[in-house]
């Protein structure tokens, strides 16, 4: 037996809440937005074949080759490169910004799994066990809150051998550093719902602790773990860019985002559209989960019915 998240509509038999959001128009936004970059990065190597290049190609000849910087106008925007190039080496920005999207959006999506997973554990345990497992996973989850992981990221990076695959460091580090969220809010649901009759019910019954959490708590907190995981994902997908800014995150070649605002600064006074089209494809993507975050979290919020 479980709450039921949403009301079915006697009509259509969809529940009301889906036919919300899709009324929601900047949430539609949001999702139109972010599904051109997912086909965007699952695209790049169809895309990038079609325009011709890839983003580990240098090409002088589409440099000044006194300056350094792209020929022609508008950063070498042209039918043969669609974003223009790369200063000093002449790659493809549009072959950098597509992969680029994979790498970003590879590294933010894993590592709220791995927060996500994490806090809705260690919340539930915390919300349903009370006693001195609340206490220790609270504190230590206050610990996290405080802790300046951007500053330790970027130690831990300059030590790590190159070696050692920099995608999965940053997802494994990210997802850890991002569970205290999830857990805050999972634990103060659970502390709610572990008071309601079905889950005293499910113990007079005989259900184990196990059976109690995956059967009857789990299924009642998809909403407000769904919601913090949206808004979850931006801010994982800008801390890889800041890491990538900072040259703690992505080493090149591999294309990123961050890597490549990072490397534009130095050029925003004589080839500023190096720095537009990277950074529109952050902005697009931040501001596209956060609107989607917004309308899930407006759509389960009870008070905005």
């Amino acid at each position: 037996m479980r709450v039921d998240v949403g009301e079915s509509s006697p009509t259509t038999g969809r529940p009301r809440s889906v036919r919300r959001l899709w009324h929601d128009r900047w949430a539609v936004a949001g999702l139109v937005g972010f599904g051109l970059l997912v086909l965007l990065a699952a695209g790049a190597d169809l895309l990038t074949a079609i325009e011709g290049h890839n983003p580990y190609d240098y090409n002088n000849a589409a440099l000044d080759p006194q300056s350094g910087t792209p020929a022609g106008p508008l950063g070498g925007v042209s039918g043969e490169h669609w974003f223009g190039v790369e200063p000093l080496t002449g790659r493809d920005l549009f072959a950098i910004v597509a992969y680029g999207a994979r790498t970003s959006l590879l590294i933010g999506l894993a590592s709220t799994v791995v927060s996500v997973v994490l806090g809705a554990a260690l919340g539930l345990l915390a919300g349903y066990l009370g006693g001195w497992s609340d206490r220790i996973i609270s504190r230590v989850g206050d610990v996290m809150f405080g802790f300046p992981y951007l500053i330790f990221l970027i130690a831990v990076g300059a030590v790590t051998p190159l070696s050692f695959p920099r995608p999965l460091l940053l997802i494994v580090l990210l997802g850890f550093f991002g569970w205290a969220r999830v857990a805050r809010i999972v634990r103060a649901q659970t502390l709610t719902l572990k008071q309601r009759s079905f889950v005293a019910a499910s113990r007079v019954m005989g259900a184990s602790t196990v059976q109690v959490l995956w059967r009857q708590l789990l299924p009642n907190l998809w909403a407000p773990i769904i919601v913090v995981g949206t808004l979850l994902v931006p801010e994982r997908i800008a801390a890889e860019a800041a890491l990538s800014f900072l040259g703690a995150g992505i080493p090149p070649p591999r294309p990123s985002w961050g890597r490549a605002i990072g490397s534009a600064v130095d050029w925003i006074s004589t080839d500023p559209m190096f720095l537009l089209f990277p950074g529109a494809a952050l902005f697009v993507a931040t501001l596209s989960l956060n609107l989607v975050g917004d309308g899930l979290r407006d759509l389960f919020d009870p008070r905005s019915v």
